[in-house]
């Protein structure tokens, strides 16, 4: 399968404490990392890790970190179209506390690739599937060059200004910045899939059918909740991509969302491709 992402990248600071503090309280960190995060390139990695290879359509800054950014996805399987912005690599520093849970604060101006800057969009046309999670409106048109385009509800108002064919919209029943609602997008969504953490999650099918799936069963302990829902889009795309019907790749999704879980970081427990 060839797939690709078309999406944004934070360069993240990691703090495990055994509580987020409380206004005015001090608190020890038990561990920290750093890395490569936000919704792009988490699913871009974790596409390649079940297609064997993804293309990332991005822009970085051009500072230290975005240097960094690029080198670190390069070297976990990612082939990296990027543009270089003349700005600083947005940032963000995340909590995870003992439950796994993760407080995540952001800092700068999401950058995001534009359909002018001189990338290998012609890529798109030969793509089984793509996901999107940041872009200008043109970008989101070529995306529709994929069979098979999935999108996040975050980017609501670029997508209805884009007025592209989704095969899938992904969002939340819980988050409000992750909100879709029929008619929101015309023409619309032929999958509407909202997770709901734990609980599972629902998927609307082409006619207004809705079905409710469980979380999956976790393949480990829980170590961390960053990247969850990111690996879970990622999955989704990668099912559909692949010819699988709604059912079988909202399973899907629901173990690579699962698998995250259970891993240090954005990319740590992610499923690959010898997962059964």
């Amino acid at each position: 399968m060839r797939v690709a992402v078309i999406g944004h990248v934070e360069w993240i600071e990691f703090v495990r404490v055994a509580r987020v503090p409380a206004p005015g309280d001090i608190v020890h960190a038990q561990d920290w990392w750093e890395g490569p995060g936000g919704g792009g390139a988490v699913a871009a990695v974790q596409l390649a890790r079940l297609a064997g290879e993804c293309t990332f359509f991005t822009a970085l800054g051009d500072d230290l970190l975005g240097t960094r950014a690029r080198a670190e996805l390069a070297a976990m399987g990612l082939r990296v179209e990027t543009a270089i912005r003349p700005l600083r690599q947005r940032r963000g520093f995340t909590y995870v506390d003992d439950a796994g849970e993760r407080t995540i604060t952001v800092i700068g101006e999401r950058l995001a690739p534009r359909a002018a800057d001189p990338l290998a969009w012609d890529l798109l046309a030969e793509a089984d599937a793509v996901y999107v999670t940041a872009g200008d409106v043109e970008a989101l048109r070529l995306a529709r060059r994929a069979r098979k385009v999935v999108a996040t509800a975050r980017i609501l108002p670029t997508l209805q200004a884009a007025g592209i064919a989704l095969d899938a919209i992904v969002g939340s029943s819980r988050d409000p910045a992750e909100r879709y609602a029929a008619g929101d997008l015309e023409p619309p969504p032929r999958l509407v899939v909202r997770t709901a953490g734990g609980a599972g999650g629902s998927y609307e099918l082409p006619g207004g059918e809705c079905r409710v799936y469980p979380a999956a069963q976790l393949p480990g302990p829980v170590v961390d909740a960053y990247g969850c829902g990111d690996s879970f889009a990622a999955g989704l795309t990668y099912a559909l991509g692949a010819g699988l019907g709604a059912d079988e790749a909202v399973q899907l999704a629901a173990r690579c969302g699962a698998a995250a879980l259970t891993g240090r970081g954005p990319c740590g427990g992610q499923m690959g491709r010898a997962a059964p």
